[in-house]
């Protein structure tokens, strides 16, 4: 059979791998950052674009879509060419997308340090950069679809399979979880409200977890894996089970993030139900990963790429286990909102994912390069740093969220709350945060000496642009007989229809009935739209990124109720979210819930709290927020957000917006000219100085907070 001679794109995988040890090196960093603003709040320099709220989502996004999502594209890039026998299907459509994923990245750096965000978790960025992620996510499917039409290998090899699965779901939820609707160029509402909101978002959130983090790394790991090994996948029936069980059951799991909230029940036990049933598949990969590597077990000790990849996989079976036993009601009330989740993600992040990436590097650069590594020495040093870091990172945070949920819920011998002050239990941590920066010190200090090793070895070679190949053509048979899968193999178009019918199946049953069935969010009548003040506050409250570290969610647990709302004894209703275009029910407690904290401050507690934070509570480290004071509340936009709310189902009533500003100047007015009662020294000059600044709107904002069902009681009470 005659041979066809073509040449592997190594370039384009090149500049991917480039922009993953930039973009790492930058994520690993502003996390290192987050890290020591936890116990010295002012390693945010005063700034007011470098504070733990705006530059929490700035470390996430650059971990996950610039450190991880350009090593998955430079995984898929090089494996994808040789597994299917073909060059990309398009050099433009390949450079059109590391271009525009890097312009996507840029735009993300500079929006969320502005402020520019949704506060959705995983899903921060504004409207018109989620436009631009939908079209270069186009881009990069139909490269791959076509690169997959165009192959001269008959049979899809079971690293394609994961890549087609992360195309098709990523696409789904993206576009699902960023329904929005435009106010201005850099702020929308989210189109969902309240628990609807929530389910939606971490629909997408678990799932962007299962689908950009771990099933291309799953397909990288099947590539890559065995050519370090040099050794066959250990079981080919194990990848069709593994493969087809992870898709259609990893969808259904998101709720098991929203246990004990303002979920329906029925979602709430779907979720759990299917989380545990992901412990199979999920074990199922990690076991035929580390299995192909029987018979090599004395090459692992000498090669660091192994190392580096062996530890990668568990970490990953201990990250599925651990995701699984989470979503257990009782484990969940232990840990859910506490730092335990951060060491739990974390152990993800920096195990399967950085180590998957760091082994995959170390193998791919000498290759393209046509050399040897520089230095296995600092290979070999960089893994026992980085598995230093990750374990001086996550023990202490593991000991942390045990000594928070003790503390958070000890009562003593009357039934009353031990530590009543939330800070104490925030204290109580603070040498926990000191190591885990130190961890990721540690981790951080590995990746800068990888990035020094992969120099050196470039460097050292000379980089193969177009690498030569030759494969015979792929020849059209009619498909008869054969293993059922192997048939399926051959066609990848229905192979692709199957894969997205999979993963719709858990997303349908679950968001539709949430939205189409009334009895799931019962109305409560006293709840009523945000003034335009409040609403602008909570715009503030969001650009600020108050919700990385305040819930407003009280769960119906006795602690949880009588910690928060000491006076009504309420548990958060799903009613009471009705008209929260996003939702803020948070994912962890850096400080206090906040969703009862209405009227249990005056107006002068919280000037002076947002001004000087451990003036107000002691050893504190909340940051300060002086630009609050100075800083304008931007009238002209309150019109389109009255506006905006409408068309979501707010009722404000017709024309209401003409009236809106009017509205918010007088109550302004309320609260600047209470603070003269409040505040020694507030004078008629004080409030004029900060009757149209943002601190009122924030406070306005604050002060609204669960005060609608308080309301209700007073009423029936009457």
């Amino acid at each position: 059979m005659e041979l066809e001679k073509f040449n592997y794109d190594n370039k384009v995988v090149k500049y991917f791998i480039i922009a993953t040890v930039i973009f790492g090196l930058v994520g690993m960093l502003v996390g290192l950052t987050l890290a020591v603003q936890l116990f010295y709040p002012e390693a945010n320099f005063g700034i007011q674009y470098t504070t733990f709220g705006r530059i929490r989502p700035l470390h996430t996004n650059a971990i996950i879509f610039a450190f991880v999502g350009n090593a998955m594209f430079a995984g898929v890039y090089y494996s994808m060419q040789r597994l299917l026998k073909t060059r990309m299907f398009s050099d433009l459509l390949s450079w059109i997308h590391f271009w525009g994923w890097q312009s996507i990245i840029l735009a993300a750096a500079i929006t969320l340090p502005l402020g520019l965000t949704t506060s959705k978790e995983y899903a921060e960025l504004e409207w018109p950069i989620d436009i631009a992620i939908t079209l270069i996510w186009v881009v990069f499917g139909t490269n791959m679809i076509g690169t997959i039409i165009k192959r001269r290998e008959r049979h899809m090899y079971v690293a394609i399979w994961f890549y087609i699965a992360t195309f098709v779901t990523v696409a789904v939820l993206h576009v699902v979880n960023s329904f929005e609707l435009p106010v201005s160029m850099f702020k929308s509402y989210s189109w969902y409200a309240g628990v609807q909101d929530a389910l939606v978002q971490w629909w997408y959130g678990h799932n962007a977890v299962a689908f950009f983090l771990t099933t291309p790394f799953l397909g990288i790991m099947y590539y890559f894996l065995p050519k370090a090994a040099n050794r066959p996948v250990y079981s080919y029936r194990l990848s069709i089970l593994h493969f087809w069980s992870l898709i259609f059951i990893y969808i259904w799991a998101g709720p098991h993030h929203l246990l004990y909230t303002s979920l329906p029940d029925w979602a709430q036990s779907l979720g759990t139900a299917f989380s545990i049933m992901l412990i199979a598949p999920s074990w199922g990969g990690m076991l035929n990963g580390l299995l192909t590597l029987r018979g090599a077990w004395d090459k692992v000790t000498e090669e660091p790429v192994l190392k580096f990849m062996v530890v990668a996989v568990t970490a990953y079976g201990m990250a599925t286990l651990e995701g699984p036993l989470l979503s257990l009601k009782n484990v969940n009330a232990f840990a859910h909102y506490t730092d335990w989740i951060v060491a739990h993600v974390h152990v993800g992040g920096l195990g399967w994912n950085g180590f998957m990436i760091f082994g995959m590097l170390y193998w791919l650069v000498p290759r393209m390069w046509g050399t040897k590594l520089h230095s296995k020495s600092l290979a070999n040093t960089h893994f026992w740093l980085g598995t230093l870091g990750i374990v001086v990172y996550a023990l202490p945070l593991y000991a942390a969220g045990v000594v928070q949920y003790f503390m958070w819920k000890k009562f003593d011998s009357e039934g009353l709350l031990v530590f009543t002050n939330f800070l104490d239990t925030v204290i109580a941590i603070l040498p926990m945060y000191m190591l885990r920066a130190f961890g990721g010190l540690l981790y951080l200090a590995g990746a800068l000496l990888m990035s020094y090793n992969l120099i050196k070895t470039a460097k050292s070679g000379s980089f193969i642009a177009n690498e030569a190949a030759e494969a015979p053509a792929l020849e059209k048979k009619e498909v008869t007989g054969g293993h059922w899968h192997g048939v399926l193999e051959r066609k990848p178009v229905i192979f692709t229809v199957l894969a997205f019918v999979a993963i719709l199946i858990g997303g349908v049953f679950e968001l539709v009935p949430t939205f189409l069935i009334k009895e799931n969010i019962p109305t409560i009548t006293s709840v009523q739209p945000y003034t335009p003040l409040e609403l602008h506050g909570r715009d503030i409250y969001i650009r600020e990124g108050c919700v990385n570290c305040h819930s407003q969610m009280i769960r119906p647990l006795r602690h949880e109720v009588v910690r928060y709302d000491q006076v009504d004894m309420e548990y958060s209703k799903a009613g009471e979210y009705v008209y929260d275009h996003p939702f803020l029910w948070g994912s962890k407690r850096t400080g206090p819930d906040l969703h009862r904290v209405g009227k249990k401050y005056n107006n002068g507690w919280h000037f002076e709290h947002m001004r000087v934070p451990d003036k107000i509570s002691d050893k504190s480290i909340m940051p300060p927020y002086p630009w609050l004071y100075t800083q304008d509340i931007d009238m002209a936009s309150v019109p389109g957000k009255i506006s905006a709310m409408r068309t979501l189902g707010v009722p404000y009533q017709d024309r209401y917006e003409e009236i809106a500003v009017e509205d918010l100047k007088n109550q302004a007015l309320q609260i600047t000219s209470s603070l003269k009662e409040e505040l020694v020294g507030f004078d008629d000059a004080a409030v004029q100085k900060y009757q149209d600044k943002e601190i009122i709107a924030l406070i306005a904002y604050l002060q609204r907070l669960g005060t609608d069902i308080k309301i209700k009681d007073e009423t029936e009470n009457e």
